[in-house]
């Protein structure tokens, strides 16, 4: 099964289960705080994804770290520990808020760039986001050096690639196809 699919379908019967036990906002806590602490801790991410280190050291560590979680949340790290899909932590936690935020009324906006945005230029996309959408939303911003510079922003199924990476790529390809 495709790994965006499968983190997509454990983050929305997490909410569906949320949502019914009247829990969903506790829980969508617990998800930041995996998702910030996996972002923070490359050790801890690939700790999970190792095929070297039994399920049972997966679960008691990540039982130890996020012992004051909800008892869903920690239902949903042993069913992944279970089913050896805990490599899918941070997207499954991903997908749990936007589907939160989604369910608010809410979107999420991914902008990635090369270097962290500050707050001047957070406001600003989050400014013209909003009328664009229509909607309330959030800024996730997502540092991939890769794309050299400018920036990519996702919203929902809408993006817009201004990255310098895509533009020599454009380039790339119309030199190409000039030949």
């Amino acid at each position: 099964m495709n790994e965006g699919r499968a983190a997509i379908r454990y983050a929305k019967a997490t909410l569906d289960l949320a949502v019914e036990k009247k829990s969903a906002e506790a829980v969508e806590k617990d998800m930041r705080l995996i998702k910030d602490t996996l972002a923070e801790n490359k050790d801890l991410a690939s700790l999970l994804g190792s095929p070297i280190v039994k399920s049972g050291v997966k679960k008691n560590i990540l039982g130890e770290i996020f012992k004051d979680c909800h008892e869903i949340t920690k239902g949903l790290l042993g069913i992944l520990t279970d089913n050896k899909r805990i490599d899918l932590l941070k997207e499954v936690a991903l997908k749990y808020i936007i589907q939160y935020e989604r369910l608010k009324g809410e979107d999420v906006a991914f902008v990635t760039t090369a270097v962290p945005i500050d707050a001047a230029l957070k406001k600003k996309i989050l400014g013209e986001v909003t009328k664009m959408t229509g909607k309330k939303v959030t800024i996730e911003n997502k540092i991939d050096t890769s794309i050299l510079g400018g920036f990519v922003l996702r919203v929902g199924d809408l993006q817009y690639d201004a990255s310098i990476a895509n533009k020599l790529d454009a380039l790339k390809r119309e030199f190409t196809d000039s030949l």
